[in-house]
């Protein structure tokens, strides 16, 4: 899974082989969930609250980003790396 982002301990990954609704995912101390981007919205598990307000704080921030390398990881392209918040 590669690591698109990475800020206070928070890894943001992003599969390149996952189908379906447009996501990425966040892990913090152990803790994962996975993020829906468009829109922005926790579709499984959970992290600590406080990270978890980060995660979607960057991803409110970087939202095009994420959708431009959800389509990359579609087409087997790269997956740009996404500035930290």
């Amino acid at each position: 899974m590669p690591k698109i982002s990475e800020f206070f301990g928070i890894q943001i990954t992003m599969q390149t082989r996952e189908h379906g609704v447009a996501h990425f995912h966040a892990k913090y101390q152990g803790q994962s969930m996975s993020v829906g981007i468009n829109p922005l919205s926790i579709l499984a598990g959970r992290i600590h609250p406080r990270a978890m307000a980060l995660v979607l704080e960057w991803a409110h921030l970087h939202q095009e980003e994420l959708l431009a390398a959800w389509e990359s990881a579609q087409n087997h392209g790269t997956i740009n790396q996404i500035e930290p918040l």
